[in-house]
């Protein structure tokens, strides 16, 4: 397993992310979306562990440097996003990932955590031909300029929410998935229980949940290996 920082094309600009290969070289292609802190080592770590399972992913780069710990520099940082451009990287992630020579899928997969969960979703209908399943993991959307036409929707949707978490609570999630369902779409929508808001993510020892985190993981990869092919 090998990971590198990349350039790709972004629409006649330049995106840029981490890469993360697996130690056979090759294998099916997943678009990792970063939470409101930035392109983190959290997020560099869910790419390593990708391809560690024989994944190729690519965590784009969507606020072009910067990264914060503080929570309320991550919502300024969030609410600033300048949508078109994040638009235009996660595209560009996509259409970079699916073309590489190391990927072996004709698409991509999508996962994405926390604000990453709503841009994986908004992502599966900006580019709908070549996203082959879409994974949010306690997906908020806090854009009303970013809200998906999920009409533009084909691949399938799992998603993963918390039962404690007030951003991304159960009721939206289940309502959520009932607008999936209502639009003819294929959508498993899973609430971890006692589980709050980023319970994967093991740098935040207040939240985090080891035994949901392995068994959302493992449902994950599940998805991804029979949908990105």
């Amino acid at each position: 397993m090998s990971g590198s920082n990349v350039t790709f094309p972004s629409n006649g600009s330049e995106g840029a992310g981490y890469l993360a290969r697996p130690s056979s070289g090759q294998g099916p292609g997943v678009v990792v979306i970063q939470e409101w802190w930035g392109l983190n080592d959290q997020i560099r770590e869910v790419c390593d562990r990708f391809a560690e399972e024989g994944f190729v992913a690519l965590a784009p780069d969507l606020y072009r440097g910067e990264v914060t710990r503080e929570p309320d520099e991550a919502a300024k940082l969030m609410m600033a996003l300048n949508l078109e451009r994040a638009a235009k990287d996660m595209v560009g992630a996509v259409d970079f990932l699916a073309g590489h020579d190391a990927v072996t899928s004709k698409g991509v997969g999508v996962i994405g955590f926390c604000m990453g969960g709503g841009l994986a979703l908004w992502l599966a209908t900006l580019r709908p031909e070549k996203v082959e399943a879409v994974a949010p993991y306690y997906g908020v959307i806090p854009w009303p300029a970013a809200q998906p036409d999920y009409a533009r929707l084909t691949a399938p949707v799992q998603g993963h929410y918390a039962e404690l978490d007030n951003s991304a609570n159960p009721a939206a999630a289940r309502a959520l998935e009932e607008q999936l369902h209502g639009l003819g779409k294929t959508a498993e929508f899973f609430i971890y229980p006692g589980a709050d808001h980023a319970f994967t993510n093991h740098h935040r020892p207040e939240v985090f949940h080891a035994e949901h985190t392995e068994t959302a993981w493992q449902r994950t990869l599940a998805f991804f290996r029979d949908n990105v092919r």
